[in-house]
């Protein structure tokens, strides 16, 4: 086979082009068949194969810098840089990343994960190498989803006036994770729609000379700033900014890229390769469903379906309760930054199309447009996963909570969110939101209470935010459903004998009941308390803890810095408890991927690590 002929950097070279294409099936086959038992990033790998090949072709590893933008479809770049073994561990604990990260491989850039990052990075390359005369190649690649993200304008406004080379490619397959939205998506559309440019241009001079005065007005055309091209691709929006444009190209066709890749790495300035690719390309279940292949858990490799059947999962709730208050009340509109499948907003767009906004990779402008059309009397829900918020912040602060416009935040994947890893652990929201005044913040313990909390958030006043997990939603405790109340917490268990508190937010509630369990076995009673609010804190039950306990024990999903834990040791101090305090959340620390149970398990959040801090001090 020829891809075992790929041990190491830059062994592509030695394959002959002719043999090219055959690399190229090999590589899918490869990623098909591992992925189907590991899971990963299937639609966006497979479409990026013949353009990585053809990087590769052209740039040396590690000198130069290939800088891949959120960093999903870099699989290829991993096998062509001698780490094909790893794909057996791929996402799994202690394993290989699913994006790219330097501490893997020299050949790895920088770090990728979120949209919209490549062009800045690969301008601060660029500047880092022109001021210490180094002679290093740059080329980010960026996807057409990524183009809808603010951040990319800003890096093509400041790279415009380069006088060096600087290679920008962009990956256009049409679509981020759900379909591109807004006027650049149209922009390419029609450049795409125009894939007869190149040829019929010359068509058009033939036809312009045959008229009166033809070769003068021929002449006059070429002479103008845009020149000729101006009558076929709409804009010239890169061109006009100071970027050289190249392409459209097949993205799929190695010697065309190549050959382009070639043309614009001779160019001097900054130069915008427009490459047009499929996703899924060449397995037949991904091309079909590029969104369910985004990102994939294990599957039949034949059948193109997953192993196991998905449970209802907490975006499950979020989507069947959303269509219901869509329905119930007109003044309830939907808000996703290009995630409408992700965070289960799918079936709200299908039944109020003109209440439902997606307003592509843009998190900040998506907060602050809900804010005006709260400001407007609407009622906007902001479905977003709790890594992406984080990229709003300001506009939370200055936007929304300043002015307490009823913004409602829907935070999905809050917590442990495991196989994506570092850049997707959605670990901080509790300590970032926390620090904003006007805003509360609550988190449920099982699927009712998630429907309850989104219904009181509707109908409260002011910014509200729920944060809840990834992944099955808890069915347990339906018999202690309670109503939701501002600010005040709900008791689980309490014993009048009892000494110890397990005092719980959200998905930790399952740890905290599992962990009473394992210590009254041991004859250690302990009571447990579902926080619901991080914001407003029950201060009132914390007092009255404070007075009946000797150890309390919080517990969250959150780094410990800033969290629910700190908070309530705070009140807990004000109310003069000087009894122990046990604080179990995520170690203030970048945590890598894996299982969320293995996890889960390794930072000492699982139910026989918090049993077993209880017993530890219980015993000093």
């Amino acid at each position: 086979m020829l891809l075992d002929l790929i041990e190491k950097p830059n062994d592509i070279k030695k394959i002959p082009p002719e043999q090219l294409p055959e690399l190229a099936k090999e590589i899918r086959a490869f990623l098909v068949e591992h992925l189907s038992r590991t899971g990963g990033h299937v639609a966006s790998n497979l479409g990026a194969v013949e353009l990585t090949m053809a990087l590769h072709r052209v740039l040396d590893f590690p000198e130069d810098k290939l800088i891949w933008d959120v960093g999903h479809q870099s699989y290829t770049h991993k096998i062509l840089t001698g780490r094909k073994d790893g794909f057996d561990s791929l996402r799994q604990l202690h394993g290989m990343s699913g994006f790219p990260n330097p501490k893997e491989s020299d050949c790895d850039a920088f770090i990728a994960g979120h949209s919209s990052t490549s062009i800045s990075l690969g301008l601060g390359f660029c500047k880092a190498r022109d001021l210490l005369h180094e002679s290093y190649r740059v080329v980010s690649v960026i996807g057409d989803g990524a183009l809808t993200g603010g951040l990319s304008y800003e890096a093509i406004n400041n790279a415009s006036g380069m006088k060096s080379n600087y290679t920008i490619i962009l990956n256009d397959n049409h679509m981020s994770i759900s379909e591109n939205v807004g006027g650049m998506s149209s922009h390419l559309a029609r450049i795409r729609t125009s894939s007869y440019y190149t040829g019929l241009k010359n068509d058009v001079e033939v036809s312009l000379k045959k008229l009166p005065m033809g070769d003068r007005l021929v002449s006059g055309i070429r002479k103008t700033k845009s020149g000729i091209k101006q009558l076929f691709i709409p804009g010239m929006v890169f061109e006009e900014m100071g970027i050289m444009y190249l392409g459209p190209v097949d993205g799929h066709d190695s010697a065309a890229l190549e050959r382009v890749l070639r043309q614009a790495l001779s160019i001097r300035g900054p130069v915008l390769v427009h490459v047009v690719t499929e996703k899924g390309k060449g397995y037949r279940p991904a091309e079909r469903h590029p969104s369910r292949f985004h990102g994939s858990g294990p599957f039949d490799l034949a059948k193109g379906l997953p192993l196991s059947e998905s449970p209802v999962t907490y975006t499950d709730i979020f989507s069947t309760v959303m269509r219901k208050l869509g329905d119930r009340n007109p003044r309830v509109v939907a808000v996703t930054a290009a995630m409408a499948d992700g965070t289960g907003l799918k079936r709200f767009r299908n039944m109020f199309p003109d209440r439902f906004f997606d307003v592509g990779i843009a998190e900040g402008h998506a907060v602050t447009f809900s804010a005006a059309m709260a400001a407007g009397g609407m009622i906007p829900v902001f479905a977003v996963y709790s890594t992406f918020l984080q990229r709003a912040y300001d506009e939370i602060l200055h936007d929304v909570c300043i002015t307490g416009q009823h913004v409602v935040f829907a935070v999905d994947r809050a917590g442990l969110v495991g196989r994506d890893g570092v850049t997707h652990q959605g670990i901080f929201d509790l300590s970032y939101l926390s620090t904003i005044p006007n805003l509360m913040i609550m988190a449920p313990k099982n699927k009712w209470e998630l429907s309850d909390m989104l219904k009181f958030a509707v109908d409260a006043d002011g910014p509200v935010a729920i944060r809840y997990p990834r992944g099955e939603a808890v069915t347990r405790w339906k018999e202690k459903r309670q109503s939701i109340v501002a600010g005040k917490s709900e008791v689980l268990v309490e014993k009048e004998d009892s000494r110890v508190l397990l005092l719980a937010i959200g998905s930790m509630v399952k740890q905290a009941m599992d962990a009473r369990e394992l210590l009254e076995r041991e004859n250690i009673s302990s009571d447990v308390v579902n926080a619901r609010f991080m914001a407003p804190l029950d201060v009132e039950m914390i007092r009255r803890a404070a007075s009946k306990y000797d150890t309390i024990v919080t517990l969250e999903d959150n780094v410990i810095s800033g969290g629910f834990g700190e908070h309530v040791v705070a009140a807990l101090e004000a109310a003069g408890y000087t009894g122990n305090t046990i604080t179990v959340g995520v170690p203030d620390e970048f945590v890598h991927h894996g299982a969320v149970e293995e996890l889960m398990e390794e930072l000492g959040m699982d139910a026989a690590s918090i049993a077993k801090k209880v017993r530890r001090v219980r015993n000093a």
